[in-house]
């Protein structure tokens, strides 16, 4: 399933997505960040993914085509490796609600917590 539109908000830090389908999403950045689909993030195999700290801030520099399937986000913390399909993408969008309260529990977890929004 292929994007209709990919709107990037910069000052929101929200990447707004449509699909073919109808469905439409407004993933934050810091989101898009933590679950890479890079092997830096990933790891290179179950349970061996690897918890990203302090990624509140991060924005994305450029949106680069990969393809007709995907697209390389460019983040301002210099992570360039991950490839978001378009499924992956989808993904994201669907299971966002479970993922990031996933992300939050890793994180209180691990000892940290998120600044509170300014």
């Amino acid at each position: 399933m292929k994007p209709t539109e990919i709107n990037l908000h910069k000052i929101s830090r929200v990447l707004e997505l449509s699909f073919e389908d109808g469905s439409r999403f407004e993933l934050p950045v810091e989101y898009l960040r933590v679950y890479s689909p890079s092997a830096e993030v990933q790891g290179h195999g179950p349970g061996q993914e690897v918890l990203q700290i302090g990624k509140q801030d991060v924005n994305i520099d450029k949106i680069e085509p990969i393809g007709h399937y995907a697209v390389k986000l460019v983040f301002d913390d210099n992570h360039d490796t991950g490839i978001y399909s378009w499924e992956y993408l989808h993904e994201l969008g669907v299971t966002y609600g479970d993922r990031w309260q996933h992300y939050l529990e890793r994180l209180e977890a691990a000892g940290h917590k998120r600044k509170p929004a300014s």
